[in-house]
């Protein structure tokens, strides 16, 4: 059995599309997941599946949509995957901070992209994970308005400290 990180896309932001972490957790587990764990608010969560992660998504993403009466994209990452991302680390010489350090993560690889660079904001794309850093925030970012602009394949952004919390559950 494998352990998965199951990051869902765009839920909890605002009054609409909301999630229970309870419901969740309970949901996946009545469906058949085994050591379901949630973390935060903003749909992470941990859990064992015999399923190949390309089955896995869409069945995901179909019981959320059918529980929770919202489609979601669903995004996984092996523990290996997400361990790599964690040691890959490309921006782990200038992010100090892991609320301002982020990682994008794609359902495929994104295309790399060239010229969104403002003062001290960094970004590296390498496959599917795109990590960037944001020494002043996301908020007012030029970068993450940038970034916001290019058409890239369905992604969820979490930052480097929820990054770890996730890998250290699995």
């Amino acid at each position: 059995m494998a352990s998965y990180a199951v990051l869902l896309r765009g839920i909890n932001l605002g009054k609409n599309r909301r999630i229970a972490m309870a419901d969740l957790k309970t949901t996946l587990t009545e469906a058949g997941y085994t050591n379901v764990t949630t973390l935060l608010q903003s749909g992470n969560v941990v859990l064992g599946s015999d399923l190949p992660a390309a089955k896995l998504a869409p069945a995901l993403e179909q019981l959320i949509e059918e529980r929770f009466g919202f489609f979601s994209d669903v995004i996984l990452r092996s523990r290996d995957e997400l361990a790599r991302v964690v040691a890959h680390n490309p921006l782990g010489d200038v992010a100090n901070d892991g609320s301002r350090y982020f990682v994008s993560f794609a359902k495929d690889d994104s295309a790399p992209f060239d010229g969104v660079t403002d003062g001290e904001e960094r970004y590296v794309v390498d496959g599917a994970e795109t990590y960037i850093w944001c020494p002043y925030g996301m908020r007012d970012s030029p970068l993450i308005k940038a970034l916001g602009k290019i058409k890239t394949p369905p992604a969820t952004m979490r930052n480097w400290n929820t990054v770890e919390k996730i890998l250290a559950l699995m």
